[in-house]
């Protein structure tokens, strides 16, 4: 049974609709909210693994449903929908890691008063999410894209009573709005170069064979083909939205809403949009490959953004203190290493990556938060400690989380998609560089896990929350192990003997034999990063709070700026900021010595005209009319003096002008 092309919009339709349900359900009723939410995300899963059945079916066939939106001028704003595997699958991923998010948040926000608000947003959210992937449209895709950014929006300042979430969800919303100018311009632009916003159209769309080549043949600026150009505008939106650097600041500071938001945003739905449109334009990325002229190709852009990105992120997390933002961090670093195959040519790795990094992404942050609800909201991982045995669950379900990420052999998803990037980016012929920081960022990202798993659940409780903490209910956990067993076994789907995953993203996909001694240098730098941690962090835990970190001890200085994040948001204040600072000065001035100037001289000359006016109409108009109203009323008196109702003296004056008449006549006759 395949769900039908024409009711794809039921997908995203559900959740959205339950929005607007539970918009209007009285707050004292959150858990029909809730109900309604998980409901409805539900029965979007069940459509999204029906539409998934119909595009395995035959993957190198996309469906395509189009339709007018309304017409304008000469033609006509159409938008559709498409099913293919790469769409459906990540809709199946959002879906599914979507409910095992809801799900968790019963649990978590069982006793917020404003729990329905947000089960209110997360519907929202998964909407919009969904028709993103499942849109043919880049125009359909643009709206689900802000559509995501306000319920990202919604999500992070949830607790706005707190200064610091306030300002997280302003600084999210106004830094992805930077990089979707640059989408919405590419978008401007790729309008006019071809005519319309289809991905596929018959052979008209943008991502086929007549578009591409007038893209690419065309040439702009500086040399760069209009592909390349228009590439580089439609990236700038995915690296705001995936946190690329230097688009990142915003993505650490997500961790002020409630932890369900963390992994709704870090682990797969929000992180996956930008990721999904490199992958779902990447015929348009990669047109401009075949022309030697052209002086910068945009896949070599993302590649580079992808390697500094990678490497930017591992490297900070080592030194961060706060368990969300430690996995905030390895967000960023894991989303540059999908940038980074999809812009060495493996955009297959990259959504492979993708999956299995949305459920062990996703594990991780919801066992951050099963710890965070256990200790009574402690975040600082100097405090924790001890939970080894106190949340059992919790503790081995972070510890598949754990090796998942660090990419250890060979049980676990991560290291199975992670050598599939390192192994496109050691093929990759423009440069080596890529590839030597992935591997650097491979043996750091082993030590910052181990060091987190170490001073969370080794050693003794440090603080009052680990103390008396207890394991989370089973609404909980459940979520938690069903995430664990998709972290180990996902990653089967794509093993260089077995690449299923690639083949279907990809029917051309053909596998490069060898990787055996690349394999073994990752594996070597994993095992390095792991022992490096425990030794420092495992074998010798923290005793207290106050005990300064080992790493902090051999290299205070670099230890300090890695745990200020290197300086980028000091930075921005010192550049940007003082900018905008100095623009709103200039602006303020200027109105208030110009434009207030201006409003003011045309009010008192509004005032001037009025009192001319005023004159005007009283001294000239109104006194003419007023002396013809007095001569008026003044014949009226005369004229009705002789109206005395005496009918006596009625015929004494007719006789009188009969008299008068007579003579008249008579006189003239006379003469």
């Amino acid at each position: 049974m395949h769900l039908p092309v024409q009711l794809t919009w039921l997908i995203p339709a559900l959740p959205a609709v339950a929005a607007a349900v539970i918009a209007a359900v009285p707050a004292r009723r959150p858990g029909l909210g809730a109900g309604l939410a998980l409901a409805a995300l539900a029965g979007s899963l069940i459509l999204a693994l029906l539409a998934l059945a119909g595009a395995l079916a035959d993957p190198a066939a996309r469906l395509i449903h189009t339709f007018t939106w309304f017409d304008l001028g000469h033609g006509a704003i159409r938008l559709g929908w498409l099913l293919d595997p790469l769409g459906t699958l990540l809709a199946v991923m959002v879906a599914t890691v979507g409910l095992l998010i809801f799900t968790f948040s019963l649990g978590y926000l069982r006793d917020d008063p404003r729990a329905k608000q947000f089960f209110c947003f997360l519907s929202l959210f998964a909407g919009a999410m969904l028709g993103l992937l499942l849109a043919n449209s880049l125009l359909l895709l643009f709206l689900c894209w802000e559509l995501v950014g306000l319920a990202s929006y919604l999500l992070i300042g949830f607790w706005f009573q707190r200064p610091a979430a306030a300002r997280a969800a302003r600084k999210a919303f106004i830094t992805t709005r930077i990089g979707d100018l640059g989408l919405l311009l590419g978008l401007v632009w790729l309008q006019d170069a071809t005519g319309t916003l289809l991905l596929f159209d018959g052979g008209r769309g943008v991502l086929e064979t007549e578009a591409l080549g007038a893209l690419a043949g065309a040439s702009t600026v500086g040399g760069l083909a209009v592909s390349t150009a228009i590439g580089l505008l439609l990236f700038c939106g995915a690296a705001g939205k995936s946190g690329q650097v230097p688009l990142h600041v915003w993505l650490p500071d997500a961790m002020e809403g409630p932890t369900p938001v963390s992994a709704l945003i870090h682990a797969a739905p929000m992180v996956a949009a930008g990721v999904f449109l490199v992958a779902r334009v990447y015929p348009l990325l990669a047109a401009d490959l075949a022309l030697a002229s052209v002086p910068v190709h945009a896949l070599t852009v993302v590649a580079t953004v992808g390697a500094i990105t990678a490497l930017f992120g591992a490297a900070v997390a080592v030194a961060q203190d706060d368990i969300k933002r430690v996995l905030a961090f390895s967000t960023v670093s894991q989303l540059g290493y999908m940038m980074l195959a999809a812009g060495t040519g493996a955009w297959t790795a990259a959504i492979f990556h993708l999956l299995t990094h949305a459920c062990f992404q996703a594990l991780l942050f919801l066992s951050a938060g099963s710890v965070i609800h256990a200790t009574h909201h402690e975040q600082d991982i100097r405090r924790l400690g001890g939970l080894r045995r106190r949340l059992p669950v919790t503790c081995a379900t972070f510890t598949i989380g754990m090796m998942a990420l660090a990419g250890v052999p060979f049980l676990f998803s991560g290291f199975w998609s992670k050598e599939a990037i390192l192994h496109a980016a050691h093929g990759w012929s423009v440069s080596a560089l890529p590839f030597h920081v992935a591997l650097a960022a491979v043996a750091l990202t082993a030590f910052y896990m181990t060091r987190l798993l170490a001073e969370v659940f080794a050693g003794a409780p440090r603080g009052h929350g680990a103390e008396t903490a207890h394991e989370s209910p089973a609404v909980m956990t459940i979520p938690l192990v069903l995430l664990a067993a998709a972290s180990i076994g996902l990653g089967f789907l794509g093993t260089p003997w077995w690449p299923w995953l690639q083949s279907t993203l990809d029917p051309a996909f053909q596998p490069e034999p060898g990787g055996a001694g690349l394999m073994a240098v990752s594996i070597a730098l994993v095992a390095a990063g792991i022992l490096a941690g425990w030794s420092r962090y495992g074998r010798l835990p923290r005793t207290s709070p106050e005990a300064a970190d080992p790493l902090a001890r051999i290299v205070p200085r670099l230890h300090r700026a890695l745990a200020a994040r290197l300086g980028c948001d000091e930075l921005y204040a010192a550049t940007f900021g003082r900018l905008c600072t100095a623009l709103a000065a200039a602006t303020t001035a200027l109105d208030r010595s110009v434009w207030d100037g201006c409003i003011r001289l045309l009010a008192q000359l509004g005032a001037y005209t009025g009192l001319v006016s005023r004159e005007t109409d009283e001294d000239v108009l109104n006194s003419g009319f007023n002396a013809a109203g007095d001569g008026l009323r003044a014949g009226g008196r005369a004229y009705s003096r002789t109206q005395t109702g005496d009918a006596h003296g009625y015929v004494w004056m007719l006789a009188a002008g009969f008299v008068l008449v007579t003579l008249a006549v008579l006189l003239g006759g006379v003469r």
